[in-house]
Formats: C-alpha cells, sequence, structure tokens
C-alpha cells in the first residue's frame, strides 16, 4: 500500500507542475482531465503526508527513548509524544485504505430518478409525489438543478410515474443507494376511517449517460408521435407533440410528453433512454464479477424494499443497514445526509472486508 502511495505522490507532484504549464493551460481537454486527476489525488495525498509526519514524529521518540538517559519530565513528554504519534498513525492508516478503495467511475456523474407508484392505487401515486418533492428539495440544498423530464400525474396531485433529472457535483455518489421499494405506512388524505395504510413506490436511480458515452444507432430506434394527455386522460393538445422512443435491440421503450414542443420531447426521452441502455449495460457487467462488485448496503435492485416510512411513529428506517430515525417530517423535507452518510459507510465497510478476505 505503501509504496503504490509512494508512487501516487510522485505522480502528484508531476501533475502539479504541468497544471501551471503553458501548454497544457493552451490545451483545455487536458487542462480539465488534469484538474481532476489532481483534485481526486488532492485527498489522498493529505492524508499519507499526514501519515509520514506522524511516522517521523514516532519515530524521533523511539529514537530519544532507545538512548536513555532522559530525565523523568522529559522521558514522559517524550513517551507521550510517541504514543499519540503511533495512535494516529493507526487511524490514518485505516482512513488511507478507505481513501484508496476504488471509486465508483460514476461519483460525479448527474443522474435521473425515475419514481413509480407500485401496491397501494391513489395513495402510492401521492407518496411518489411526496418522494419527488424530498429529492428535490435534497437537490436544491446541495445547489444541484433538475429538471422534470416525463410526468404522468394524477388528478388528486400524485404521479403514477415521474422522471426527473438532478444535475450537481457528486449528485450520483450520494443518490446512488435509493434505487429500490419504498415502502409508506400512514393514514391517506383519501381515508375519512383514519385506517394506516401500507402503500409501495418503486425508485430507480440512473446515472446520466452522455452522447460520447453511449453512441446509439438512429437504425436502432423506433420513434413514434402521438397526442399528449393530462391526468383522467384527456387531451391535454391538438398536436402530436408527445414522443415514444423505442429501442430495438432490447425492447426499451421510453415516453415522453411534458413540453408541447415535440423536438424537446424528443430530446427528453432520449436522455432517459441513453440511461436505461447504460444502466442495462452495467448490470450486465456487474454480473461477470458480481461477488466483486455486490455490496452489502444493496445492490440497487429495484424489487428490493429498501425502506419503510411510518409517518404515525415519525419514523423512517433502512432496512439494509438497520438504521432508524425518529424525525421523519425533517427526512422528507429533503435533510438526508444522515442516511446518505450511513449507507455510504456502510458501503466501504463492506468492501473493505471483501478486500481483507
Amino acid at each position: 500500500m505503501f509504496e503504490k502511495l509512494a508512487l501516487m505522490e510522485q505522480k502528484y507532484e508531476e501533475i502539479s507542475n504541468r497544471i501551471s504549464d503553458p501548454e497544457t493551460l493552451s490545451d483545455n481537454k487536458l487542462y480539465a482531465q488534469l484538474m481532476r486527476d489532481y483534485k481526486n489525488m488532492t485527498p489522498i495525498i493529505e492524508k499519507y503526508r499526514e501519515y509520514k509526519a506522524s511516522e517521523k514524529s514516532c519515530n524521533d521518540a523511539k529514537e530519544l527513548l532507545d538512548e536513555g538517559g532522559l530525565d523523568r519530565d522529559f522521558k514522559e513528554m517524550v513517551q507521550s509524544e510517541y504514543e499519540d504519534g503511533k495512535e494516529a498513525m493507526e487511524s490514518l492508516f485505516q482512513e488511507l485504505k478507505i481513501l484508496l478503495l476504488p471509486k465508483d467511475p460514476n461519483d460525479d456523474k448527474n443522474v435521473i430518478i425515475e419514481i413509480r407508484g407500485g401496491a397501494g392505487g391513489e395513495e402510492a401515486s401521492l407518496f411518489a409525489n411526496s418522494l419527488y418533492r424530498m429529492y428535490t428539495m435534497y437537490a436544491e440544498s446541495k445547489g444541484w438543478k433538475q429538471e422534470v423530464l416525463n410526468a404522468q400525474p394524477t388528478e388528486l396531485g400524485g404521479f403514477k410515474e415521474i422522471s426527473f433529472s438532478i444535475e450537481g457535483d457528486g449528485a450520483y455518489s450520494r443518490l446512488k443507494y435509493e434505487s429500490g421499494v419504498h415502502r409508506v405506512q400512514r393514514v391517506p388524505e383519501t381515508e375519512s376511517q383514519g385506517r394506516i395504510h401500507t402503500s409501495t413506490v418503486t425508485v430507480a436511480v440512473l446515472v446520466e449517460a452522455d452522447e460520447v458515452e453511449l453512441e446509439i444507432s438512429p437504425a436502432d430506434l423506433k420513434i413514434d408521435y402521438f397526442r399528449a394527455s393530462g391526468a383522467g386522460g384527456q387531451h391535454i393538445n391538438k398536436t402530436e407533440s408527445a414522443v415514444r422512443i423505442t429501442y430495438l435491440p432490447t425492447n426499451v421503450v421510453v415516453e415522453c410528453q411534458d413540453e408541447r414542443s415535440q423536438h424537446k420531447n424528443k430530446d427528453k426521452a432520449m436522455k432517459i433512454l441513453r440511461s436505461r441502455i447504460y444502466e442495462a449495460m452495467q448490470e450486465e457487467q456487474a454480473a461477470k464479477v458480481a461477488s466483486e462488485r455486490k455490496m452489502q448496503v444493496g445492490t440497487g435492485d429495484r424489487s428490493e424494499r429498501i425502506r419503510t416510512y411510518n409517518f404515525p411513529q415519525g419514523r423512517l428506517t433502512d432496512h439494509r443497514i438497520g438504521l432508524t430515525i425518529y424525525r421523519l417530517e425533517d427526512m422528507m423535507n429533503g435533510n438526508l445526509d444522515e442516511v446518505f452518510e450511513a449507507l455510504a459507510t456502510a458501503d466501504q465497510a463492506a468492501k473493505l472486508a471483501s478486500q481483507e478476505e
């Protein structure tokens, strides 16, 4: 591990020098790549340098202790310095192990989130809207941009389905654990008897794939245009602005009717389609190395029940890591960092354990 860190530090210094080189500054693509590498390596190198400083302090103190001849007060001070150095080294060693875990190449990318009402009829649709609000409030707190790509609203203000993009630094790294079945237990607005109902909503978090990463042949697409319809099925315009795109090799179908413009709907549908195809490619690749990639906190399987939102008890429970928080209203208002950090920590622990096996 330390040989790897020494080589990384050497490369870090080289990148640092190249960034200020006039030749690099004149090449925008090269400069952007080097800055990305520099940014990714900085926390590791800073921690490694802290480790080396603690190691030096520890070794210097040990040399003094081994030489002997110290008066009692000075010896106690040196002994304390030696023990503090050893303790710091152990702590920094663990932090370095985590920092050196293979980084998910998608972590810095934008995401597309698809939320669909599951079991529970209208109440599931209403909760789909609650989750949409929760995620967009979280995005807003991070200064991220969100855009609705496609929505199928219901007459009571819910969503049968809604797809939206979130653009921001590290969006995928925070939201990637959200794929799965979310269960809600609450008294529905539509229930006059005050009985608690259980409903489910399915969430899928997709990496937003751009055209450079994923080239789709026009010959593989079947594009249909039709009239958009609103809640309850009534037509909301008289032109064929809605778009349905079928990816023929796998029969993946995407519809988009949110915009009045056929061109805009087509662009949004292609954005969703690219991300779904990219996800399918990732799943296929992951299947080949399943034992290596599988996380204890969840594989992102959409059929896996990952969380329960119990409104009468004000409780949120994440079943993958046994986390329970009694501040449900706070969570529904987008204050989700505590949940996301706990999931990321559990993921790191699982990866460390698999490395040590």
